[in-house]
């Protein structure tokens, strides 16, 4: 999710790098051609990826839903039991949806609004000024950015999760690499909209992704979809899209904040990412991710990645074994209310793994339709969006 934390969330310039790694040789993207519908021309795979980068948008508003079903039903209701107010959170990164409002009108005049049952929850740049806004506990926060800084997305509570097309098809399109192809597969209807789709597909069969499929806007050239398919399934497990939307630059009134009465205002310094962000990766940035990357898949402080690309394994070392987590829970229970509320919770949470076995010990496992957990009982912690058999593998 660094991909995502990195970026404005209202800025809708693809990445250059994503589409030149495409075009020039990275996964087969120029060759095959989509089939448009009449009276939309064709377009191929790279002039899509090439539409992408350029695409300039001065003014959108619209809405967007995000809905999420990676069949994991026990974990969905252990959460909704915890949260119990239905709002944007865990749950619906499992299981259910999120209702967003955008305006966006230029890089400096931006807004983004987390409907819930009970309330929203608003982030508004206007210029230097940015404010959060949580209309439930009539609470929020208000900091200035420099003239010349972007502001960054401030944390909520559904903030883990794509909140817009754009910010999906980023993490997508970040994900190019020689374990990807590319290809299309013709015109759909979006919002009202025309658009091609652009479809990445894992070569590797290890990966529990199918494809990932990205509705482009056939005039303005940004994502009015990112639907992410488990594979050898029909229904995405993971979508984001716009249900509305129109490219007229929204009224400057949209992007005006003016407390309700009783509301307290915090005001507050802007987060240290939002003053060094300059709106795309440095190269030393770049160089020190690759360089940490490496070091990773070498092992060390406790963390190892296996793989490359969608077959991707984290490995963790030096957690907890099967027997402290048992003591741990127990000497909960003994200590306060919360704390047995907690162990109790934790002991429902574990419940919904899983008991497996192999020749690399035992365990239990997670396994969702993208992606799957291993809790081995020495204290080790395996994730990946890779089959249950491929954590196996690099556990042995």
């Amino acid at each position: 999710m660094s991909v995502l934390k990195s970026r404005p969330a209202m800025r809708w310039l693809v990445p250059s790098a994503a589409a030149f790694v495409v075009i020039g040789g990275g996964a087969a993207a120029g060759t095959i051609v989509a089939n448009a519908e009449p009276g939309l021309p064709e377009r191929s795979a790279a002039q899509l990826l090439v539409d992408l980068q350029g695409a300039d948008v001065t003014g959108l508003s619209g809405t967007v839903v995000q809905s999420s079903d990676l069949g994991l039903p026990g974990i969905a209701g252990l959460l909704g039991n915890v949260q119990g107010n239905g709002d944007a959170g865990l749950t619906s990164l499992i299981a259910g949806s999120n209702t967003a409002r955008v305006w966006y009108a230029g890089e400096e005049k931006a807004r983004f609004a987390l409907l819930g049952s009970s309330g929203e929850t608003d982030v508004i740049r206007n210029g230097t000024d940015v404010w959060v806004w949580e209309s439930k506990a009539n609470t929020g926060s208000h900091f200035k950015l420099p003239a010349d800084k972007p502001g960054a997305k401030p944390e909520t509570s559904a903030s883990a999760l794509p909140t817009t097309p754009k910010e999906a098809a980023d993490a997508a399109l970040a994900a190019i690499d020689p374990t990807t192809a590319v290809t299309t597969t013709g015109a759909a209807q979006v919002a009202g909209r025309n658009a091609y789709e652009l479809v990445l597909s894992p070569k590797d069969t290890a990966s529990l992704v199918g494809q990932v499929r990205l509705a482009i806007d056939a005039e303005e050239h940004i994502p009015l979809r990112v639907d992410v398919y488990a594979k050898n399934t029909t229904k995405p497990a993971f979508r984001v899209a716009f249900e509305q939307i129109s490219f007229e630059v929204p009224a400057d009134e949209q992007f005006t904040f003016n407390p309700p009465p009783g509301a307290k205002i915090e005001e507050s310094k802007a987060p240290a990412d939002a003053l060094e962000h300059k709106g795309k990766p440095d190269t030393k940035d770049v160089k020190e991710a690759e360089k940490a990357l490496e070091e990773a898949r070498k092992g060390g402080d406790g963390f190892k990645v296996v793989g490359e690309g969608w077959t991707t394994i984290l490995v963790t070392e030096g957690g907890p074994t099967k027997a402290e987590l048992s003591e741990l829970t127990g000497d909960a229970k003994k200590d306060s209310a919360e704390a047995a509320d907690a162990a109790k919770m934790a002991e429902d949470f574990l419940g919904t793994f899983q008991q497996v076995k192999g020749s690399w010990g035992t365990g239990r496992l997670l396994s969702g339709s993208l992606f799957s957990v291993l809790l081995t009982d020495d204290g080790r912690v395996l994730a990946g969006a890779v089959t249950p058999e491929a954590l196996y593998k690099a556990a042995a």
